[in-house]
């Protein structure tokens, strides 16, 4: 069994247990800045990303994660890959330890963060590749996608409006790349390649 497929059913499980058979799991393990900080609950770093709000919020992590987590685990190898994984967990939840330390009711939940490393860690490696979305069924490259995404997540973290932790969404996708430029090798020599610069 891949790695990928092993996080899906971890994910799965634990969310799915937390959501309909045991809600106190739920709260002991998202993560709360002001919590961790003064109580020293470190765990939940971690355990938050194999928590999730509801169904679809699971189900749109775990889709994104299936069909870009299977080939960059094959890319990268199972080290390398599980070290992306959880190391693009705990990055993306830096900003909120930053913005809400002071903040006894903030609490966050999610895969999202180490889900965007492993697609922006592709994006880096396929710039050019074709990506088609469920809502807009027309191929577009996966650098533009990242380049949307992006700002369309900068922008509504600046709106402030709603539940979204876009701010671990995009450390997570900054975490993607940095990772690949700083632990994987040749990593920039290929993209460099790709665009005809090396």
């Amino acid at each position: 069994m891949t790695v990928t497929i092993t996080l899906i059913i971890i994910n799965a499980v634990v969310s799915l247990t937390a959501l309909y058979l045991s809600p106190k799991l739920l709260e002991i393990g998202m993560l709360k800045p002001y919590r961790t900080l003064r109580k020293q609950t470190w765990y939940e770093v971690i355990t938050s990303g194999f928590l999730h709000a509801n169904l679809s919020h699971l189900l749109v992590n775990m889709f994104v994660l299936f069909f870009f987590g299977v080939v960059m685990e094959q890319v990268l190898g199972v080290f390398y890959f599980t070290a992306l994984y959880f190391s693009g967990l705990i990055f993306s939840s830096i900003p909120s330890f930053i913005s809400h330390r002071d903040n006894p009711g903030y609490a966050t939940i999610g895969a999202s963060g180490a889900v965007e490393s492993v697609l922006f860690s592709y994006i880096f490696i396929f710039p050019t590749e074709k990506l088609i979305l469920i809502l807009l069924p027309i191929p577009i490259p996966a650098w533009f996608f990242g380049l949307a995404f992006l700002a369309y997540s900068i922008f509504e973290g600046k709106r402030g409006v709603g539940k979204v932790n876009h701010a671990a969404h995009i450390a997570g996708a900054i975490w993607g790349i940095l990772f690949l430029i700083l632990f994987v090798p040749n990593s920039v020599d290929h993209i460099l390649t790709i665009f005809g610069l090396l």
